[in-house]
C-alpha cells in the first residue's frame, strides 16, 4: 500500500469523522495552563467552529478518526469493511503532534477522537487511551479531550479513558435493538447499555459528596450518545422514548440525532434517500423540551407517531392542549410559563424578575421575545386578553410559518 502523507491522512480521517455529531464540549470543568508546564485551556478561545457551549462560546475541536479501517460491516457506515473508500491510519504520535500543533496555532481548543475497529475493540481502545494519556501526562495538555468509547473494549480500558478524557461517548447507533442486530450484526445492544451503565457508575462514584477524600476526575463532562434517524422504521415517538430512557438510566448529558445519509454500494435494507433534515431539527427541539422545559416524551408525541415537520413541538403541544391557555404572565408559575409557545428559559426568568416590581404589559413581552404574534393567543397581560383567539379553528394556519416550495 502506498505511503500517505500526513496531510492526506488528515483529509481522509477528518472527513470520515464528520458523521459523528456527538462532539459538543459543553459541561467540562474549567482548566488552563497557569501553574503548569504544558499548554491548553477549556475556557474561551476562537478557531474552527465545531460546537457551541451553553453560554454561547464557540468550541473548536480537532475532530478525527484514529483510523477508518474497520473489521465491522455495519450497513449504514461508510467505513465498513466492505466499503470501497480510501483508508488511512494515524499513529499515536501523529495524533498527539497534530493536536498540540493545531492548538498552538489557535485553530482548536481540544480533540475529538474516534476510530474504526482495528483487530479488536481492546487493541483500538488501548491506542486511543495512549493518545489521551500522552497529551495529559507527557505534555500536560489542559485542553478538552473527547474520546469515543468502544463498548466491546475491556472495562479497565474504558475506565482509563474516562480518567484522561473530559467526556466520553458510546453510540447506541439505532433506536431499535432489532435494527442494530440486522444492520450491524457485530454490535450488541445489551453490551452497549452495559458499557454505559459502567460509565454512569464511575461518574456517580467520583461525584459522591459523602466521600471525604477527593477521587480522581472521571469524565467530568459526562457521557453522550448518538442515534441515527431514518435508517430504520422507528418513529419519532419511539426515538424520544429511547432518549428519555437514556437520560434517566444512564445520566446522559446529551443525546444527539443524526439524519441517515445514504452511502455508495449500500444494502437495499436501507432507504435510498435521506430523511428530511427538518425531522432531525424537530427531534432536537423536542429533546430540548424534555431537558429544560419540563415536558415528558409522551406529552410531545407518542409511540408510532412522528413529530409535525411544519410547526415546532411546543406549538404543536399547545394547539392540542388549548384548555391550558391562556396563561396569565403576571400570576402564573414558572413551569406554566415555560409551556407557552415562543417563551424561552431566559425570557421567562426575566419576566419573573420584572413582575416583582411591576405588572407585565404586552409592550414588556414584546421587548423580551422575538415573535409577539405567536404569543398573543396563549397569554394574558395587564393590558391584553386573547378572547376567542385561543380557540379559533384556523389558529394553526395563522401561526405556522409559510411553506418553502422545493426548487427541484
Amino acid at each position: 500500500m502506498a505511503t500517505l502523507t500526513l496531510k492526506r491522512k488528515l483529509e481522509i480521517l477528518s472527513d470520515a469523522a464528520k458523521y459523528d455529531a456527538s462532539c459538543a464540549s459543553s459541561g467540562t470543568v474549567t482548566r488552563d495552563s497557569v501553574g503548569g508546564k504544558g499548554v491548553g485551556s477549556t475556557d474561551g478561545g476562537m478557531g474552527i467552529c465545531h460546537a457551541y457551549a451553553p453560554d454561547g462560546r464557540c468550541i473548536s475541536l480537532l475532530k478525527i478518526l484514529l483510523t477508518n479501517f474497520c473489521v465491522y460491516d455495519c450497513a449504514y457506515c461508510v467505513n465498513r469493511v466492505s466499503s470501497n473508500t480510501p483508508r488511512a491510519r494515524f499513529s499515536v504520535a501523529e495524533v498527539v503532534d497534530l493536536t498540540l500543533g493545531f492548538y498552538k496555532r489557535n485553530y482548536v481548543e481540544g480533540l475529538f477522537l474516534s476510530s474504526g475497529i482495528i483487530r479488536s475493540g481492546d487493541y483500538t481502545m488501548e491506542a486511543m487511551v495512549r493518545v489521551a494519556k500522552a497529551l495529559r501526562l507527557d505534555h500536560d495538555f489542559r485542553g478538552y479531550i473527547h474520546l469515543k468509547v468502544i463498548p466491546e473494549a475491556a472495562p479497565a480500558l474504558v475506565n482509563e479513558a474516562a480518567l484522561y478524557a473530559d467526556r466520553i461517548s458510546i453510540n447506541v447507533e439505532l433506536p431499535r435493538d432489532a435494527s442494530l442486530a440486522d444492520l450491524a450484526p457485530e454490535k450488541d445492544a445489551a453490551g452497549i447499555r452495559k458499557a454505559m451503565g459502567r460509565v454512569r457508575l464511575g461518574i456517580d462514584q467520583t461525584t459522591e459528596k459523602s466521600i471525604k477524600t477527593k477521587p480522581p476526575r472521571f469524565a467530568p463532562a459526562g457521557q453522550s450518545t448518538q442515534m441515527i434517524v431514518g435508517a430504520d422504521a422507528a418513529t419519532d415517538g419511539e426515538i424520544l422514548d429511547r432518549s428519555a430512557g437514556l437520560y434517566g438510566a444512564y445520566g446522559m448529558r446529551r443525546v444527539y440525532y443524526s439524519a441517515y445519509s445514504p452511502i455508495p454500494d449500500t444494502t437495499s435494507r436501507l432507504p435510498p434517500v435521506r430523511p428530511p433534515l427538518m425531522r432531525e431539527h424537530r427531534l432536537y427541539q423536542a429533546d430540548w423540551l424534555m431537558r429544560f422545559y419540563g415536558f415528558t416524551h409522551d406529552e410531545i408525541t407518542v409511540e408510532g407517531v412522528d413529530l409535525d415537520l411544519d410547526i415546532d413541538p411546543k406549538l404543536a403541544w399547545a394547539l392540542r392542549n388549548r384548555g391550558d391557555f391562556p396563561v396569565d404572565l403576571n400570576t402564573a408559575e414558572r413551569e406554566a410559563m415555560l409551556r407557552v409557545p415562543g417563551l424561552g428559559v431566559r425570557s421567562v426568568q426575566r419576566m419573573l424578575d420584572i413582575r416583582r416590581y411591576k405588572r407585565l404589559t404586552l409592550e414588556d413581552v414584546k421587548r423580551l421575545t422575538r415573535r409577539l404574534d405567536k404569543l398573543k393567543p396563549f397569554i394574558v397581560t395587564a393590558d391584553w386578553r386573547p378572547g376567542a383567539l385561543t380557540d379559533k379553528a384556523d389558529l394553526r394556519a395563522r401561526l405556522a410559518p409559510p411553506t418553502q416550495l422545493s426548487l427541484f
